[in-house]
């Protein structure tokens, strides 16, 4: 009995501590935007007292004008002239084009790199493993293989930011009709918050009259 009252109030606490955890470090980081602002603009010397979250306000506005600036023609020639100048700078180049593709594939509305959810044989016959469609395998990739293949991202346990990718033959994979979301839950419980929102919903059917 004690042990069942102990398991469920670390199942109230933990989850509600971490979540706040987490929202505070969010929060921090983003009010350390407030430096960029001139002293006597802050809002501990406006107002006197500190604002949480004001510095996500300030990112958020940030990123807005920014976008406003970007969309229209004077400022996507900026744009190009400033990435025309980080191409010139050999290592900048590469992570800055890296991370602004990955970006523009999981962003955009048309994009088809992680939408699916995919199990492959991995690694052996016999084994599957969840993974995520990242894109065609490239033109050189291609030509050396004799089906039509893909790349996945395979990611680790219980941290699904880590992980490798492979190239496999597209008709060696199975989609799965589970959104993205779903499937990260499934990777970073270890299987057990997918599997227990399935029996959930099987026991609400099979309750209902």
């Amino acid at each position: 009995m004690f042990r069942r009252y102990l398991v469920a109030g670390l199942l109230v606490w933990v989850p509600l501590g971490i979540t706040v955890l987490v929202i505070k470090f969010l929060l921090d980081l983003m009010d350390r935007l407030l430096l960029l602002l001139p002293v006597e603009w802050r809002p501990e010397t406006l107002l006197g007292f500190t604002i949480p979250g004001f510095g996500l306000i300030l990112a958020i506005i940030i990123l807005i004008l920014t976008g406003v600036i970007g969309a229209n023609l004077i400022g996507r020639s900026f744009l190009k002239g400033w990435e025309s100048l980080l191409e010139r700078i050999p290592l900048v180049r590469t992570v800055y084009s890296s991370v602004k593709q990955i970006l523009s594939n999981i962003l955009s509305t048309g994009s088809h790199s992680f939408r699916k959810v995919l199990l492959i044989e991995y690694p052996r016959k016999g084994i599957w493993t969840l993974c995520f469609q990242t894109g065609s395998a490239a033109r050189e990739i291609q030509s050396q293989m004799e089906q039509d293949s893909i790349v996945v991202f395979v990611p680790t346990t219980p941290n699904p930011t880590s992980g490798f990718i492979i190239v496999v033959p597209k008709e060696d994979t199975k989609e799965l009709d589970m959104d993205i979301e779903t499937a990260l839950k499934l990777v970073m419980s270890l299987g057990i918050v997918a599997n227990t929102d399935d029996h959930s919903k099987v026991d609400s059917r099979t309750t209902t009259p």
